[in-house]
C-alpha cells in the first residue's frame, strides 16, 4: 500500500503514456508538485505510446491541427535540448492520392491558409522529385511539404518521464486507479489505486488512453464516445541493393496515401532494410480483448499498394514483422481536451480520444493540460473543437466535408 503520507500534490496525472508523461513534464517544469501514475510498468506495450516510430506532419485537412504541430515541433526540440539526445528526426512529408480526393484537396487548402509551404506535383514530377522511388497513377497528385519526420515513441515517453523526474515529479507505476472523487471537506481530489493506495491532489489530469472511457464513466458517470481500436503495424523488406535509398539520410520522406484504404509509412530507420507501411485502420475492441494479430484483409490491401507505388523495390509478398498497437477513436476523429465538469468542475482535465494521430502533438497537449490546471485557460489555442459537449444529444461531433481517415474492420 502507498499513499500521499499527508502530502497534497498540486497535480495528479493518471496515465503515463506519451500524453500523461508530457503533461507531467510540463506541470513539474512550472514548479507544480506533480504525481504521475501508471497502471502497468512504465514503457509497457499495452497502449498507444510504445514502438519504434511515429510520423510528424503538418498536412491536415482540418485547419486547427497544423499550428499545433508547428508548436509541437518546437517543443520536441526544446525537450531534446534539455535531455541531451534526439527523439525527433526531420524529413520531407509526401502525401498522395486521387486528384479529386476531398481530404487531400483540403490538406492543400489548409497548408495555404496556415502559410505552410506546399507543392502539388503531377505523376511525372513525383518520379523526378523522389528519383523514381514513388510512382503514382495518372489521375493522382502528390503533395510535398518540408515539415515531416519521425518520432521515436518509447524513447520520447522515457524522455518526458526523465525530465519530469528531474523537475521533482513523483512517478509511480503498477498503480491502477480504481476511483477518483472530490473530498467535500478539503476540496481536494482523492485518487484511489490498487492495494489500498490513496493520493490527494488539488488538480487532476486524466490521460488514460484506451482506458479513458471506462475510467471517466466510473468516476463521473459520463459516457464519452471513445472507441478503442486494435491496429497492426507492418514492416516490409526492401529489395537487396536498394536499402539505402529508403533512408532519411538519402531524403526519403514520411508519407501518406489518401483514399480507400488510407496507408502511411516511414523511412527505413529502426530496422535496417525494412520499411514501415501499415493501413490506418483497426478492429474495434476493448483494451483487454486484443488478438495481437494482423487482419488478413489489411495485409492483402497493402500488397497491391506496395507493388503499385514502389515498382518492385519493396517485397510486397508478405510483411516480415508486425507490431500491435491501440487507437482511441472519437466519432469525428478529433481530440477530447476539456474540463471534466460535474463535482470536479475545472479542477480535473480529461485528455483522450487522440484517434491514431495525436502522438506528434503530445508536447502541445501536455502544455495545454498544464496551463488548464495551473490557470484555467490555455494560451494560443482554440479548444472549441475538442470540447466534451460536442457529443451531447447523440451528436457525432464536429461536422466535416471529407471522409474519415481511420476505418474499423
Amino acid at each position: 500500500m502507498e499513499n500521499s503520507g499527508g502530502r497534497v500534490f498540486d497535480v495528479i496525472v493518471i496515465g503515463a503514456g506519451v500524453m500523461g508523461s508530457s503533461t507531467a513534464y510540463q506541470t513539474s517544469k512550472r514548479g507544480l508538485k506533480t504525481l504521475l501514475l501508471e497502471q502497468f510498468d512504465f514503457l509497457h506495450h499495452r497502449g498507444s505510446s510504445h514502438g519504434e516510430s511515429r510520423t510528424i506532419r503538418t498536412t491536415y485537412p482540418e485547419d486547427y491541427y497544423s499550428h499545433m504541430v508547428v508548436e509541437s515541433t518546437r517543443l520536441w526540440e526544446e525537450a531534446e535540448a534539455e535531455i541531451g539526445y534526439r527523439v525527433y528526426f526531420k524529413t520531407t512529408q509526401f502525401d498522395m492520392g486521387p486528384s479529386d480526393n476531398k481530404s487531400l484537396l483540403a490538406v492543400v487548402d489548409s497548408c495555404r491558409k496556415n502559410s505552410i509551404p506546399v507543392r502539388v506535383l503531377d505523376p511525372a514530377r513525383v518520379i523526378e522529385e523522389f528519383s523514381g522511388l514513388f510512382r503514382i497513377p495518372e489521375d493522382w497528385i502528390g503533395v510535398v511539404t518540408q515539415e515531416g519526420g519521425v518520432i521515436k515513441p518509447t524513447k520520447a515517453v522515457s524522455m518526458f518521464q526523465a525530465l519530469a523526474l528531474r523537475n521533482g515529479a513523483v512517478l509511480r507505476d503498477n498503480s491502477e486507479v480504481t476511483n477518483v472523487y472530490k473530498d467535500g471537506e478539503t476540496d481536494e481530489i482523492v485518487v484511489l489505486a490498487g492495494e489500498g493506495g490513496q493520493f490527494r491532489g488539488r488538480k487532476c489530469v486524466i490521460t488514460a488512453g484506451p482506458w479513458t472511457k471506462k475510467l471517466i464513466e466510473n468516476v463521473r458517470g459520463l459516457v464519452l464516445p471513445i472507441q478503442p481500436l486494435e491496429t497492426t503495424v507492418h514492416y516490409w523488406k526492401i529489395k537487396e541493393g536498394h536499402e539505402g535509398k529508403f533512408t532519411i539520410e538519402e531524403g526519403f520522406p514520411t508519407f501518406a496515401s489518401y483514399g480507400e484504404p488510407y496507408i502511411y509509412g516511414t523511412p527505413s530507420m529502426e530496422f535496417p532494410g525494412l520499411i514501415k507501411i501499415p493501413v490506418h485502420a483497426g478492429r474495434a475492441c476493448e483494451p483487454e480483448d486484443r488478438t495481437w494479430a494482423a487482419a488478413p484483409a489489411m495485409v492483402e490491401a497493402l500488397r497491391g499498394w506496395i507493388e503499385g507505388r514502389f515498382g518492385g523495390l519493396v517485397d510486397g509478398d508478405r510483411p516480415v514483422m508486425t507490431q500491435s498497437c491501440m487507437y482511441s477513436m472519437t466519432p469525428d476523429e478529433d481530440f477530447v481536451i476539456d474540463f471534466l465538469g460535474g463535482e470536479f468542475g475545472e479542477d480535473a482535465v480529461v485528455c483522450g480520444g487522440f484517434s491514431g494521430h495525436g502522438f506528434k502533438m503530445s508536447p502541445v497537449v501536455g502544455r495545454i493540460a498544464a496551463e488548464l490546471v495551473a490557470s484555467g485557460r490555455a494560451e494560443g489555442v482554440d479548444l472549441t473543437h475538442f470540447r466534451v459537449g460536442r457529443f451531447e444529444g447523440d451528436c457525432k461531433g464536429n461536422v466535416k466535408d471529407f471522409d474519415d481517415q481511420v476505418k474499423a474492420h
